[in-house]
């Protein structure tokens, strides 16, 4: 009797004392606690030895220590306590991180070692079968996301429906996400909002978010986008990297809140840096394009890398720009071939284009040129017509494949019913005769397909054959109507061609002021034989206007060009003679002027 009394007795002490350190550690005393839950816990009481593996997890009077939690948690866990096994199954999942709560971390990626669905599957179990809503809610997780030979989805549905009512939020965010899986109805889609809204109402991060997403779309609920933005920044706030991607995108178009692009191109950095790919591709696409900020290439070249590093295809393709033309990196087309290789094996059919472009001028890896042409010929045989085109090319070409003109006549006549380059492609080889009977007249036909539906090159194709009557009547006229269209659009060759039907001989108005114009225009962008023109028409005055210093300068571009008739023009210009004490002269844009 005595022994029971004082089994009783310790018993009613113990619970006095746990009951005490839970006392000190809500009222902010952990420290103190700490030392009357690790005095219990030796002595094999469960709920301390809970308590300790609580306080080793949470820095609650003690440094944090994973290890001594897991310690402590698993005998509580061992011992039957269902919210030690509950943490230690969160613990699992979470690869050791600290959790607030049984379930926290569910929807959430893992921060430290990777997970062990396994183990914590087992006492997510055992916890959820004595009741535990949280551990229910960690079962659904792991049964709906965990690896695939443990994913049992009509399993998963019903622990989170369990879960969700006994009043657990996790529980209502995987009901919400299992209906939204299926929703059909919207009937099923105002329910899913209805359990993510609780979710929301609790403070889970990731329900706020996605209750915004249904807002901003109108998906179970009424669309609304300024509430949508104000639940975007609670989320962003919490550190939801889709959600700080979301606000700061609101906030750079004026997306249901007031317009502000400082703001907003801050949150989009903030998750770029958190690792949202597509957030780092709107920062980069924001100093590339500049507009309320000042264009910054390097800048821009930063953000589109991280996001490529990350498998990001378009953020590929604009490295791969940028290292193109040199814009904010330094001019590398291998470089470019290998981003442009990146972006196109990730499925980007225009970097694919680009790639083989490259590869046909010699950058790039050798077998760049067989990669591309076999894309395209994968592609091409499902039907795409572009892939058609393009497969046509490299066949005309010799682009990773014997060139072969028969073949390439036959994808590109294929192509061509759906594709402008295309028909300009075909109409030149009907015209030349390569791959099939030589037709000019039809050739033309097609070209001017091309030509009438805005493409450059076939506008001065056509323009060329109308000149030479080429696969049909000679009509000047028309001809320079299309090198109109085509020189007003920068095309080089079309303005040389302008100032050479203008300046005589031609079935037009001579016009030779205007030819001298776009003589000038050509030459000024390095048209050899634009230069040698403009240059005769300055030291001829054929224009109206002489200026032999000028007419020396653009003679003598054509020259080093290789126009040796230049030569002749230049033995006739009167010799320069230097004015004493005078500096030479800087050409620039054409015109002569002191240097300063």
């Amino acid at each position: 009797m005595a022994d029971l009394f004082g089994r009783l007795k310790s018993a009613v002490s113990t619970s006095a004392r746990i009951k005490r350190g839970v006392t000190l550690t809500e009222t902010g005393h952990a420290k103190e606690a700490f030392p009357i839950f690790a005095r219990e816990a030796q002595s094999g009481n469960v709920e301390a030895q809970y308590r300790v593996g609580r306080a080793y997890l949470d820095g609650l009077g003690v440094p944090p220590n994973k290890s001594a939690a897991h310690q402590w948690l698993e005998r509580a866990a061992v011992a039957g306590k269902v919210e030690a096994q509950s943490v230690l199954a969160a613990l699992y999942l979470t690869g050791g991180g600290q959790a607030d709560g049984a379930a926290s971390g569910l929807f959430e990626t893992a921060t430290s070692a990777g997970p062990d669905f396994d183990h914590a599957l087992q006492w997510g179990q055992k916890a959820a079968d004595a009741g535990s809503a949280d551990a229910m809610a960690l079962v659904g997780y792991i049964l709906t996301s965990g690896p695939e030979p443990l994913r049992d989805l009509p399993t998963a549905d019903r622990w989170y429906r369990r879960s969700a009512e006994l009043g657990c939020a996790q529980g209502s965010l995987g009901v919400g996400l299992a209906l939204m899986r299926d929703a059909k109805t919207d009937e099923v889609r105002e329910e899913a909002a209805v359990e993510i809204a609780k979710a929301a109402a609790a403070g889970l991060p990731l329900g706020i978010f996605l209750l915004g997403e249904m807002t901003a779309l109108g998906i179970g609920v009424t669309k609304d986008l300024a509430a949508a933005a104000v639940l975007y920044k609670q989320a962003a706030e919490r550190n939801v990297r889709a959600g700080q991607a979301r606000y700061g995108l609101a906030l750079l178009e004026g997306r249901g809140i007031e317009r502000d692009a400082v703001n907003g191109e801050s949150w989009l950095r903030r998750a770029a840096l958190a690792g949202d790919a597509e957030a780092a591709v709107l920062v980069g696409d924001l100093y590339a394009k500049g507009g309320d900020l000042p264009p910054n290439y390097a800048e821009a070249a930063t953000w589109f890398a991280r996001a490529a590093e990350q498998g990001h295809g378009a953020a590929a393709r604009a490295l791969g720009m940028l290292h193109l033309t040199g814009a904010g990196v330094a001019r590398d087309p291998d470089a470019a071939a290998r981003w442009f290789r990146i972006s196109a094996e990730r499925g980007n059919a225009h970097s694919q284009a680009d790639l083989a472009n490259l590869a046909l001028a010699g950058a790039g890896e050798p077998e760049d040129r067989v990669r591309t042409r076999e894309w395209f010929e994968a592609a091409a045989a499902s039907g795409d017509l572009v892939a058609a085109f393009n497969f046509g090319v490299c066949l005309a070409e010799g682009v990773g494949v014997e060139r072969d003109d028969i073949r390439a006549a036959q994808w590109l006549r294929r192509a061509a019913d759906g594709v402008i380059n295309a028909q300009y492609w075909y109409g030149r080889m009907l015209a030349d005769g390569r791959g099939l009977e030589a037709d000019p007249v039809e050739g033309r036909a097609w070209i001017m397909r091309a030509a009438e539906a805005g493409m450059v090159d076939a506008q001065v194709a056509v323009a060329e054959m109308m000149v030479n009557g080429r696969g049909g009547a000679r009509d000047h006229a028309a001809a320079q109507e299309m090198f109109q269209k085509a020189a007003d659009k920068g095309h080089v060759g079309a303005q040389f061609a302008l100032g050479a039907l203008m300046g005589g001989g031609h079935d037009v108005p001579v016009d030779r002021p205007q030819a001298q114009i776009w003589f000038r225009k050509a030459a000024e962008r390095g048209h050899p034989h634009a230069c040698l023109m403009l240059g005769r028409y300055l030291a001829r005055s054929l224009a109206g206007e002489s200026d032999p210093v000028q007419a020396r300068l653009f003679l003598e571009r054509a020259q080093a060009a290789g126009i040796a008739e230049a030569g002749a023009d230049l033995a006739r210009l009167p010799p320069v003679v230097p004015v004493p004490g005078a500096p030479p002269a800087m050409p620039i844009m054409g015109q002569a002027v002191p240097a300063q």
